[in-house]
């Protein structure tokens, strides 16, 4: 009942912190479900849905703000949407499944240790990078279980194709929209979720609501973030051992 409860515990701390950027947090649920030792034919579709629900919130919040640039969006889901749904249908064995997901949780420290800050004056997207950018960011996120945007965000701000906040806004949406196309793929092979998925549902909710408000407002503590980062690290290298 303990390693439960704090289990819920670090699905909630997860979803604050990755909605107040505009991320869904699976790479963040994927690390927390490794930690304790969830069955990885589970994680996928778990995280998945819970991405859906808390990227949805997100997006909403920083839609309010007036952050969302729909011209931006369009050129990384047209390709992204069908290949998130091609990816979830891909079967790979648990030890593929957990050397791929380390491999991304990695990705994810990067992108929060080291992209955190960077500002600089968007210009035009290339049309070509973005729509293969979104072709294979697609393919993996239904492959793995996560949106994507963890690693659509710092490639946005590398290019300077959009400022901190927007990028929160378009990461969010591009997040629930591979994140429903993965579950539609997932649910041709077999959904299954984690039994108690309804009541992470609830947490996730919760925690997006006030971590999309904060991040609106102003951005994640650079503290809370090492923190988190930390988890990634020390799950990624736990995947890696137990491969």
């Amino acid at each position: 009942m303990e390693t439960e409860f704090l289990f819920f515990i670090a699905i909630f701390i997860t979803s604050i912190l990755y909605s107040s950027v505009g991320h869904g947090g699976a790479s963040g649920y994927l690390a927390v479900m490794a930690l304790f030792a969830v069955n990885p034919i589970y994680m996928r579709a778990s995280a998945l849905t819970l991405n859906m629900f808390v990227a949805g919130i997100s997006f909403y919040h920083f839609y309010r703000g007036g952050y969302f640039r729909p011209k931006l969006l369009l050129p990384f889901i047209a390709l992204s949407i069908p290949m998130s749904f091609i990816g979830a249908r891909v079967d790979i064995d648990p030890r593929t499944y957990k050397i791929i997901l380390a491999i991304f949780l990695l990705i994810a420290v990067v992108r929060m240790v080291f992209f955190t800050k960077s500002e600089k004056e968007t210009k035009q997207v290339n049309l070509p990078l973005a729509l293969l950018f979104g072709a294979v960011l697609g393919f993996f996120s239904g492959m793995i279980g996560i949106g994507g945007g963890i690693i659509l965000s710092p490639l946005l701000l590398l290019m300077g194709w959009a400022s901190i906040k927007e990028t929160a806004a378009i990461s969010a949406i591009f997040i629930f929209l591979n994140s429903a196309s993965g579950i539609l793929g997932v649910l041709a092979t077999g959904f299954e979720p984690i039994s108690s998925i309804y009541i992470l549902i609830i947490i996730g909710i919760v925690g997006s609501m006030i971590g999309s408000r904060l991040g609106q407002k102003k951005f994640t503590p650079k503290y809370l973030m090492y923190m988190l980062s930390f988890v990634l690290l020390f799950a990624s290298f736990k995947l890696f051992y137990f491969s």
